[in-house]
């Protein structure tokens, strides 16, 4: 498209004389290169990270509260991210209301803002899912570790991405991650910690959803 068009010549036009360019996954690296013209040998990777002394905090479950805190966050799914096409947030709202039909006792909680709200709101409404999917609205950054230790399951259903930092970040704090394999979502996860949807569909990220439940459910 145009837009895309434009993009490539002013990457082209604003790389030519770097000496090195730095990109968070192998796939954004290939983009790169194909799109801005430049040797593959100014390319360099360097994945995203972050800081365990923030997140790797262990959640631990001691006497009745904390047994019940467990048991709400093993229902728990937690969904970050800019509500946005991009985010995949029409599939979203297409895959809540399916899995919260098909299970009684999930919840989801979703953090963020952007266009997408409204959107989300409405269904919310329209399917009577008010007691079971809350939106907080945008999470501070210092309150993003605890955000995500709300749950069991942090969901990802976006159409693109170079990365994804959020993946780590709730990996980090303990939850089993599910995704779409879209860009360099692939890398960021080994495979035991990472649960990909074979594809960026309703049905694709619902069996990948349910692999993750039965996955909680057996620790």
């Amino acid at each position: 498209d145009p837009a895309s068009i434009l993009m490539n010549k002013a990457l082209k036009f604003s790389l030519a004389d770097v000496q090195r360019v730095i990109c968070v996954s192998h796939t954004s690296r290939e983009n790169t290169v194909l799109r801005a013209c430049i040797p593959p040998s100014r390319v360099y990777v360097i994945p995203n990270a972050v800081d365990m002394d923030r997140f790797g905090v262990e959640r631990k479950a001691a006497g009745p509260d904390g047994e019940r805190a467990q048991r709400l966050a093993d229902d728990t799914i937690v969904v970050m991210s800019r509500l946005v096409y991009r985010k995949g947030i029409d599939l979203l709202l297409r895959v809540l209301p399916v899995l919260c039909a098909r299970h009684p006792s999930i919840r989801f909680v979703i953090g963020g803002d952007g266009p997408k709200r409204k959107e989300l709101e409405e269904m919310v409404r329209s399917e009577g899912l008010a007691d079971r999917v809350e939106l907080t609205g945008i999470v501070k950054k210092e309150d993003v570790r605890e955000f995500l230790a709300q749950g069991s399951i942090f969901l990802n259903c976006s159409l693109t991405e170079a990365f994804c930092v959020a993946l780590v970040e709730a990996a980090a704090v303990g939850l089993t991650v599910v995704s779409t394999s879209v860009g360099g979502v692939p890398e960021v996860l080994p495979d035991d910690m990472m649960i990909l949807a074979e594809d960026a569909s309703v049905a694709g990220i619902i069996e990948a959803v349910e692999k993750a439940l039965i996955k909680v459910a057996e620790k």
